[in-house]
């Protein structure tokens, strides 16, 4: 009895592990367009933090979709939003602005301002501060991101 339900065991388990389908999400995913050129403008942290995101859609060879340019110009801004009696600051407010234009052939087919912020209290050690603020930025450019993906897909269906 022991030795059939092991087999049981044993071949259920190969049947949930060889069902699995992972795939990375923006690797092989076909999205129906291309981006011909990107022109970024401002921040050099945002903005290759977004380079990165979009060389993963840029212009993979496929003809059949429709082509895109590309141009963001980006701002990050950091605001002391409280501060304690001594007048040291307490909390960060950090924005990443930008402003997206999407062409093709010329033509401006979009145009979107989009900003993004997030608020963060302050630590006696800067480096650590600082990198705290690293990840924020990815986060928030990651964020930018996937609006722009958004936009040029809801252009694409129309």
């Amino acid at each position: 009895m022991n030795k059939f339900k092991i087999k049981h065991l044993l071949i259920i388990s190969i049947f949930l592990l060889n069902s699995c389908s992972y795939e990375p999400v923006f690797s092989n995913k076909d999205y129906g367009f291309e981006i011909n050129e990107i022109t970024l403008l401002g921040d050099k942290d945002v903005n290759r933090n977004l380079k990165n995101n979009l060389n993963l859609v840029v212009n993979k060879g496929d003809s059949s979709g429709k082509k895109y340019n590309l141009s963001i110009d980006t701002k990050k801004e950091r605001r002391v939003v409280s501060k304690d009696a001594q007048g040291d600051p307490l909390k960060f407010e950090l924005v990443l602005s930008s402003t997206i234009i999407i062409s093709n052939n010329q033509k401006t087919l979009s145009t979107r301002k989009i900003d993004k912020n997030y608020i963060y209290n302050n630590i006696s050690d800067k480096f650590e501060l600082e990198q705290n603020e690293k990840i924020i930025i990815e986060n928030l450019s990651e964020k930018i991101f996937d609006i722009v993906i958004s936009l040029i897909m809801n252009l694409n269906d129309s």
